[in-house]
């Protein structure tokens, strides 16, 4: 950064090679921008910066990123650059099915050849909703061109009748209110119309908060960004000033590997513990990680979380919502809490050192972001269990969970699919008691396909009915950061590829000691071999496509469910131009 390298010149810009030269194919480039309305002076000797947008029509999350890019480029016009809006796969979350997870690594691969095939020099990344801000960021940071992300931000909190509505969560809780009969279809419609009540992602602590939060704290934002409101007058103010900012930073030649490094992936590991954050942060930042080059796997994941609290009071581990997280001081004050836990020397692409960030970081209201002797949970928001159910490990977010099921032991009720397990638990006639251990098997990366956010199984109808709001859960799909529970999710190896999941039968014992980490099928080891060698692997779900390349390609939970050919290697060269 500044202190680091002298500023580059014109014509060391990558863009050069396209637009600054003097033979044929720089005449062809320059004839076509010129043919789009733009003059020698837009463009000559200045930096290119493309604006990856993941805008769409059926993008709830990202309605407001068609006019945030306008924003965005103003900045980048002010600072002396060439914005180019670049769209991107859009991936909302409610809408792809069968799963957005399936698509992430699309959108990386997507990002990387974008800015690789045309002549960019630096980037920003516009997103939010949930895959968008990994696959974003996973791309930037393999092309490896000077980028900054602009978090989409969360929506407004939603209301009905006076009362605070969250996304994802209370859509859960009144679900399950209108099973039990105790509200009416007409409350139900009611909520359905004031529960999203504006462009912006989930505003409660989902997948989408923390991973722009995660996104901040690894230093690929302007400093609070993740936590304005979408619909706040803050929000296009912070885009126009990251569009000036890119400017500088591809000047500056300031480039991922220059941000991300293992102190700053373990302070977004700090920071997500802190949230409460989603269980698919644990996914999404090994990939992200492993993208650099940083080894990075679930046992780090849970010896940080044994040491860090949580303090944001925001569902579904806790009360508020984002929109209060943003009135309390955002994450700039969480993290002014954390201060013992972090790297503050760490550079962010604001040019400033953490240290420098957080000086004079206050918290307005102690409720919604706790202090260290005040905690929501005095553990962090992810436990990392292991055992002979799950060898390769499996996570559980303990703070969203009813305390009793930390330790429970009960029998099976196993559902070898989705569409099983919807159809029986809403049958009265279900042979479940609460003790009971709901099984959902191949949901998984192969199994799902995609893996799927199935892992917060129904209550059962008949124990809905009888007040039962929470019981024990495991399979090897994900969840909603805006779910909670006694749910256990990525479950490795999944049951579609024969991990021990695929073996258990109903009625086995099942125990979970979360203080042990533990997770086991209570059956012995002959047994669980007899099994293993009766097991005969399903058919590929795919033949062509997109779907082969992912099943061929796709690694287990525990790494991050990136592709085995887009992990760190050697770098793929400059594109020629002739």
């Amino acid at each position: 950064m500044k202190d680091r390298r002298p500023l580059r010149s014109p014509e060391s810009l990558r863009s050069h090679r396209w637009l600054g030269v003097q033979d044929l194919r720089a005449f062809g480039h320059r004839s076509r921008l010129q043919q789009m309305g733009y003059d020698r002076a837009d463009f000559a000797g200045k930096p290119v910066i493309a604006i990856i947008n993941t805008w769409s029509d059926i993008n709830q999350c990202h309605a407001h990123l068609r006019t945030r890019a306008e924003e965005v480029k103003r900045g980048i016009w002010q600072a002396g650059g060439f914005p180019l809006e670049l769209p991107a796969m859009s991936l909302s979350e409610p809408f792809v099915k069968p799963t957005t997870m399936l698509y992430r690594n699309f959108l990386a691969m997507e990002v990387e050849e974008l800015l690789r095939s045309h002549p960019i020099d630096g980037a920003i990344l516009l997103g939010g909703c949930d895959k968008t801000t990994p696959g974003l960021l996973m791309g930037a940071i393999s092309m490896g061109l000077p980028c900054l992300f602009v978090p989409a931000g969360p929506m407004l909190r939603g209301n009905w009748r006076g009362q605070v509505l969250g996304s994802g969560s209370d859509a859960w809780k009144y679900w399950d209110e209108l099973r039990a009969g105790n509200i009416t279809e007409a409350d139900w419609e009611e909520i359905e119309g004031g529960i999203a009540r504006s462009f912006g992602t989930c505003m409660t602590m989902g997948t989408a908060a923390s991973m722009m939060a995660v996104a901040e704290a690894l230093g690929f934002t302007l400093p609070n960004a993740s936590s304005i409101p979408a619909a706040d007058a803050n929000h296009p103010r912070m885009a126009t000033a990251s569009g000036r900012r890119i400017v500088e930073m591809v000047w500056q030649d300031v480039t991922p590997d220059q941000i991300i490094s293992r102190e700053a992936v373990q302070n977004a590991m700090v920071v997500h513990n802190a949230m409460g954050g989603s269980t698919n942060v644990i996914i999404h930042l090994i990939a992200i990680a492993r993208r650099a080059g940083i080894a990075l796997d679930l046992a780090d994941f849970d010896a940080l979380s044994r040491k860090v609290p949580v303090l944001a009071n925001v569902r579904p581990s806790g009360q508020y919502l984002m929109e209060d997280f943003w009135y309390a001081g955002g994450l700039r004050a969480l993290m002014s809490r954390l201060r013992p836990h972090l790297d503050l020397s760490l550079r962010t692409v604001a040019d400033k050192r953490w240290e420098e960030i957080l000086q004079g970081a206050e918290v307005h209201n102690n409720d919604v972001i706790r202090d260290n002797d005040n905690p929501v949970f005095a553990e962090g928001a992810t436990a990392v269990l292991t055992g002979n159910l799950a060898p390769n490990g499996a996570v559980m977010k303990p703070a969203a969970a009813r305390a009793d099921l930390l330790s429970h032991r009960g029998p099976a009720l196993v559902f070898p699919d989705y569409d099983a397990m919807a159809k029986a638990v809403e049958d009265e006639g279900l042979e479940v008691t609460p003790d009971h251990v709901l099984i959902l098997q191949n949901a998984g990366p192969q199994g799902g396909p995609g893996m799927p956010e199935w892992g917060m199984l129904p209550i059962p109808r008949k124990l809905v009915r009888q007040g039962v709001r929470d019981m024990l859960r495991i399979s090897d799909a994900r969840m909603s950061g805006t779910s909670y529970g006694a749910c256990i999710l990525h479950v490795a190896p999944e049951a579609w590829v024969g991990g021990p999941l695929a073996l258990v039968r109903n009625g086995d014992e099942i125990e979970v000691d979360v203080s042990q980490r533990s997770l086991n099928l209570r059956i012995d080891a002959r047994e669980m071999e007899r099994r293993r060698e009766a097991w005969t692997p399903p058919a590929p779900r795919y033949q062509r496509g997109w779907g082969a390349l992912f099943q061929q390609h796709i690694g287990q939970a525990d790494q991050g469910c990136d592709f085995d050919f887009l992990q760190a290697g050697a770098p793929t060269p400059e594109p020629e131009i002739h």
